[in-house]
């Protein structure tokens, strides 16, 4: 099956991307509006994309009236997120967060969720999550009709001390129980080690080290 993106409804490109794509990280993102309101929302088109500087990248879709979405909107006008990963111990109360609910209405509060203070920006990050990335906005790209991408630069990290090795700083996403999105109809999955395959390193043929 060949499949034209351009022939395609928005709706069916979201269905075969969020389906094979897969598994995406969860971004638990945590906001302020510019009034202080608190706002909780669950991402996965989320992931790292570079280390220097640190920058995450978030898919804001666009409400269906076309407008921009709380979170998108908040992380515009302040500059300011945070990124609270998702451990299946909590996913259940992330779920809750998935609702629509209007601007003046904080999510947290819905889910029952404690909220604790960043250390370097304002929002405050999910008491409990096994990490929490403080970020500032690096670039926002508006990629209509549909989406924003917002990069954020990773500026503070919160981890568990119990998931990340002191003297290495090597974090356990497993021991973390970390989860990941498989499809789009709320298909969930959590992360594990199968297979461990060591990175090859190159080595040039004889000829073109000069052997016979």
């Amino acid at each position: 099956m060949h499949l034209r993106m351009d022939a395609l409804s928005a709706a069916e490109r979201y269905k075969l991307l969020a389906g094979t794509v897969v598994p995406r990280p969860i971004a638990w993102v945590s906001t302020l509006s510019a009034a202080g309101v608190g706002n909780v929302a669950p991402y996965s088109f989320f992931n790292m994309i570079a280390s220097a500087p640190p920058l995450v990248v978030l898919g804001a879709m666009r409400g269906a009236n076309g407008g921009l979405k709380d979170t998108a909107t908040n992380i515009l006008e302040t500059k300011e997120f945070v990124v609270n990963l998702v451990s299946e111990p909590m996913l259940e109360a992330m779920n809750l967060t998935c609702v629509d609910a209007p601007p003046e209405i904080d999510e947290a509060a819905l889910a029952g969720l404690e909220m604790l203070p960043s250390e370097l920006i304002a929002p405050p990050r999910i008491a409990g999550a096994p990490v929490s990335l403080e970020c500032r906005l690096y670039q926002a790209i508006d990629a209509p009709p549909g989406s924003t991408i917002i990069l954020g630069e990773v500026v503070a990290m919160t981890i568990d001390e119990r998931f990340v090795d002191a003297a290495t700083l090597r974090p356990d996403p497993v021991a973390m129980q970390l989860m990941g999105r498989v499809h789009g109809v709320g298909g969930y999955t959590r992360i594990r080690t199968d297979r461990t395959l060591a990175r090859p390193v190159y080595e040039a043929p004889p000829a073109a080290r000069g052997g016979a």
